[in-house]
């Protein structure tokens, strides 16, 4: 049994390439991948900056081949990656790593602006969606239910979530930057998500009173709007809304870029040369990249507030450090967890494999004698007992030394020294 995980990020793929591989549903594709007979259980992890996904394997090397094609077909809609080799932006860990790079994942450690507090909702969400589509089972189950524990230890023993940073405050901290006092400035959110109440709130604290919501759904975003006094429109007033705004924050789920230069063209023309910035959190982007190229249209998208958000990272990296600390003992604890799981069907086989020769050895001994059926059971018990005593300290050995990396040692010569593997007795999975 392995575990593996493959995936894509903000550090190893451009937003360009990670906006392809995001998924609102994550269902179909998983139960696809678990219907294979490489993969017995997987996770699938989709959000703006990581498309993870992570499985239990009992034939690694299949595994990496059907997850390879898991992202070229599956995910990509078999359309050819326009930006090159797709497995130039992935990332793979086996075993102690992947079970690491989850904790780190759902901790908060691996995000773009550490510390941020969506992602262990996200990772919650991703597990919920696996188990009810029947793609989770016992071992991710333990893995996941071990990565929110760490992650609540993180944001309980650091000071990591003492003033959390997300990508939608330091957007707005960008606002700020842009226009200094935004108490006489209009803006207009694209969205009625979590990242743009956050990004709401968050204006709304800075003094910013004159907002617009736009939204596909218009009665989401006049329950939204009617929370902070903002008005509330649909997607059709976007031109007129943009006309009289000087900032626009985007983040709503679409496939293709809401603001466009076609779009905006008659918009822009009308607003005189007035200043335009405009901060797009979606992934796939709202936003077409070619309006940056307009005069006095400023485009920031999430990975420039991830380069902003790196300049605070000196300020948290102690607690940071203080962080990978609990997460290094959390994955101590789990992969010991992961060494005695593996450990398990040797013991069995070979438990199995002594009772096996204790019974025929008894059968034919008592096939030469005449005893009745007492005789008989205490022969058998008394063979029984001693088959126990001797396994007793192997036992106890294996158990022990199978929750440390050198337990594989021991695993090995168990299986070598009584021929567990040969065909003719059958083969352990787990190896």
């Amino acid at each position: 049994m392995k575990i593996a995980l493959i995936g894509m990020n903000h550090r190893s793929a451009p937003i360009e390439v990670r906006e392809r591989y995001a998924l609102d549903d994550v269902a179909p594709v998983l139960q696809k991948l678990v219907a294979s007979s490489e993969i017995d259980e997987a996770v699938l992890l989709s959000t703006c900056n990581r498309t993870e996904v992570i499985v239990v394997t009992r034939t690694l090397e299949a595994a990496r081949v059907r997850l390879q094609q898991f992202f070229l077909r599956d995910l990509a809609g078999g359309h050819d990656d326009a930006h090159g080799d797709v497995a130039d932006y992935l990332y793979e860990y086996i075993d102690g790593d992947a079970m690491g790079h989850l904790l780190r994942v759902a901790s908060s450690l691996d995000s773009m602006v550490v510390g941020e507090p969506q992602i262990l909702g996200q990772a919650k969400v991703a597990y919920a969606d696996a188990v009810e589509c029947g793609a989770a089972g016992p071992v991710l189950s333990r893995l996941y239910q071990t990565a929110f524990a760490a992650a609540k230890r993180v944001r309980t023993e650091t000071r990591i979530a003492e003033r959390p940073v997300s990508v939608a405050r330091v957007a707005v901290d960008l606002a700020k930057q842009i226009f200094e006092d935004l108490d006489d400035k209009h803006a207009v959110l694209i969205g009625a998500g979590e990242m743009v109440e956050m990004a709401l709130r968050r204006l709304c604290t800075e003094g910013l009173a004159s907002i617009s919501v736009a939204n596909r759904t218009v009665e989401n975003a006049e329950a939204l709007a009617a929370e902070f006094s903002a008005t509330a429109h649909g997607l059709d007033e976007i031109e007129e809304l943009i006309s009289r705004a000087d900032l626009v924050l985007t983040c709503v789920g679409v496939t293709e870029p809401v603001l466009t230069r076609e779009r905006l063209s008659s918009v822009l023309h009308a607003r005189r040369n007035r200043p335009l910035f405009l901060i797009d959190l979606g992934v796939p982007r709202n936003v077409e990249p070619e309006l940056d190229e307009l005069d006095n249209v400023f485009l920031y998208d999430i990975d420039d507030l991830g380069e902003i958000a790196n300049e605070n990272a000196e300020r948290r990296q102690r607690e940071t450090e203080l962080g990978e600390a609990i997460v290094a003992e959390e994955r101590q604890r789990l992969e010991g967890w992961f060494m005695a799981l593996r450990a398990a069907p040797t013991i069995v086989h070979l438990r199995e494999r002594l009772d096996s020769i204790r019974v025929s050895e008894v059968e034919r001994a008592l096939a030469k004698l005449d005893f009745g059926d007492e005789q008989r059971e205490a022969i058998d018990a008394l063979t029984r007992s001693i088959v126990n005593k001797i396994l007793h300290a192997p036992m106890v050995t294996l158990r022990r030394e199978a929750e440390r990396e050198e337990g594989l040692v021991y695993l090995e010569a168990v299986r070598a020294l009584f021929a567990l593997d040969d065909s003719d007795e059958g083969s352990d999975s787990s190896r």
